[in-house]
């Protein structure tokens, strides 16, 4: 869960819709519960329109600013600062999505806009 709070908070602050992510778990026997859903998820997607387009950007900025998303959960400071908010995470044994968010923003958050102001001035 972590990881999904992760990428909802590195897509927003690149400007792509949060949503357009989005992480379940269903075991072989769910069936079911697979198909609602990956048709759910569909359901939104084709709600919230081409990637991109619907955010208002060019196919020149989606590339960029997914560029810049990409080269942020690549680096190394990034990666260790979501190894200690796991480890608060765990240690509080709180495993509820708020909580998680929470602590992502809570212990990445500036992380994330450094980050990514870095990379815009390259």
């Amino acid at each position: 869960m972590g990881v999904s709070a992760l990428v909802k908070k590195v897509l927003a602050e690149v400007g792509i819709r949060p949503e357009r992510f989005g992480l379940q778990w269903a075991s072989a026997a769910e069936a079911p519960r697979f198909v609602k859903l990956i048709t759910d998820f569909t359901m939104k997607t084709k709600e919230l329109g081409p990637i991109g387009q619907a955010e208002g950007l060019t196919p020149e900025e989606l590339k960029a600013r997914i560029d810049k998303a990409l080269a942020l959960v690549s680096d190394r400071k990034l990666r260790i600062a979501l190894g200690n908010a796991t480890k608060t995470i765990r240690k509080e044994a709180n495993f509820t999505q708020e909580f998680i968010t929470g602590v992502i923003e809570d212990k990445l958050g500036k992380t994330i806009t450094a980050g990514l102001e870095s990379f815009q001035n390259r």
